[in-house]
């Protein structure tokens, strides 16, 4: 079974930044795209981007594009949200997942195109 944990989250000012890491172990970690999702309280979680296996191809919710950097470190099996000019309605429970495989395409958002979720790790931004 693969693991995925989420870390970095935390209480930061509006124009802020945080970086988010996720790590998957239990399986072999370049083989899947990987993707970042969120929800707010009150609302259904939303997809905030998708990148390939090879971090060749990145995709972004228009609300963050611009603001969010997706990357990935294939040799720590890590991957990470870059979050800058942070806005409060950022604030949310930011969730990693993995991809049932390699690549994101267009319907990259569809949750259900996604194996293995972490717990989640709380971003709050403050006016």
């Amino acid at each position: 079974r693969v693991q995925v944990v989420e870390s970095g989250g935390g209480l930061v000012q509006a124009g802020g930044s945080l970086r988010l890491s996720c790590t998957a172990s239990g399986s072999t970690f370049d083989d899947y795209a990987m993707g970042w999702f969120r929800q707010a309280p009150g609302k259904e979680r939303e997809g905030v981007s998708c990148i390939s296996w090879n971090g060749g191809n990145t995709y972004y919710a228009d609300s963050v594009k611009g603001r969010f950097t997706i990357s990935r470190d294939n040799v720590k099996n890590t991957l990470y949200l870059q979050l800058d000019s942070l806005k409060p309605e950022d604030t949310a429970m930011y969730y990693c997942a993995t991809r049932g495989n390699a690549y994101c395409s267009g319907s990259w958002p569809i949750q259900g195109a996604y194996v293995y979720w972490g717990q989640g790790t709380q971003v709050t931004v403050s006016s």
